[in-house]
């Protein structure tokens, strides 16, 4: 005689009853949503929304109607691209953008050649505390830039630098880093003390993923340390210099704490130097949020074209190679 509970088992809905196939597929095929549900939550809150309010925001302008005394004074007003075309016009964010090309043309090649020999030369089997000498060069990256920026005034100010004593103690001149031309040299040697460490890093880690059958192959052919640096290592890590070319291109574009960090030491550092402290001085400074929000979408925009640009290239290029 069968129980009422093993007949239990096999009615609809019982509690051991497995989930039809087509429950089941409904299942896995929404379960991939669920994981990607709170990285879509965040991207949409704290760069979506952002990114489309600075947009509405260089679209409208603030319409003042006499004194601007009073309730209704001001009023917000659809502006189209006029906030658009008064900064495209406007010679202090074209000179800004000068200045950052300028600045740009040091740290860049600078940066990233250093790099490239650093990584190149903790690569070798001679190096000696290798672990220490990675952290020794990777360690001005972990200080903010503000501090660094602050740090590295202080030593470029001529009354309090110890390197100004020594030159005047050995008679040598001294030259006035925070002033004029050398003021470019005096900013890129601070990006580049603080991102060599980074690019360096991505680079090594890029040359330790090389099978060691490269290298044996190549030693047996008779190649030199040096050989083998230039002809098999620096082709392999491509790749990574191309994404350390694109990271140091956006920092570049985005340039704003070292000059403002520098900018109460010297004259020389105007509150407009980088477009992005034109930003900050339309935003903060004049009050006009509208113009700053129109400023900021430009220059988004224009490093997004140029690092897609950049990346369109480099990707056309290794497939040239990979087809020949």
């Amino acid at each position: 005689m069968t129980s009422a509970h093993r007949k239990s088992y096999g009615v609809k809905g019982a509690p051991y009853a497995h989930p039809s196939p087509t429950t089941t597929l409904k299942r896995v095929r929404s379960a991939p949503y669920f994981f990607l549900l709170p990285a879509t939550i965040l991207f949409a809150l704290f760069f979506a929304l952002p990114i489309g309010y600075a947009v509405w925001l260089s679209l409208h302008k603030v319409q003042v109607k006499g004194l601007g005394l009073g309730a209704g004074a001001r009023k917000e007003v659809w502006a189209g691209l006029e906030n658009y075309t008064d900064s495209l016009t406007d010679s202090q964010l074209l000179d800004g953008a000068v200045r950052v090309l300028g600045y740009g043309a040091i740290v860049v090649p600078v940066m990233l050649g250093l790099a490239l020999l650093f990584a190149l030369m903790l690569d070798t089997d001679r190096v000696r505390l290798a672990p220490v000498t990675r952290l020794a060069i990777f360690l001005p990256y972990a200080v903010p830039g503000v501090v660094a920026a602050m740090l590295w005034g202080f030593l470029y100010l001529p009354d309090v630098s110890p390197f100004y004593f020594v030159l005047d103690k050995l008679g040598m001149p001294q030259p006035d880093l925070l002033d004029g031309g050398p003021l470019y040299i005096a900013l890129s040697n601070i990006a580049v003390w603080g991102g060599t460490g980074f690019n360096m890093i991505v680079i090594y880690t890029a040359l330790q993923s090389i099978p060691a059958e490269v290298y044996e192959a190549a030693k047996l052919d008779g190649a030199t340390p040096l050989q083998i640096a230039i002809r098999i290592k620096i082709p392999m890590v491509a790749p990574s210099l191309v994404l350390t070319f694109f990271f140091s291109i956006i920092a570049t574009l985005q340039v704003f704490s070292e000059p403002t960090t520098l900018k109460p030491l010297t004259n020389s550092v105007s509150t407009t130097w980088s477009p992005l402290m034109k930003v900050y001085q339309d935003a903060f400074g004049k009050g006009d949020i509208h113009s700053a929000a129109a400023t900021a979408v430009i220059i988004a925009f224009v490093t997004l074209v140029l690092s897609f640009g950049f990346l369109r290239a480099a990707n056309s290029r290794n497939k040239q190679e990979a087809a020949q």
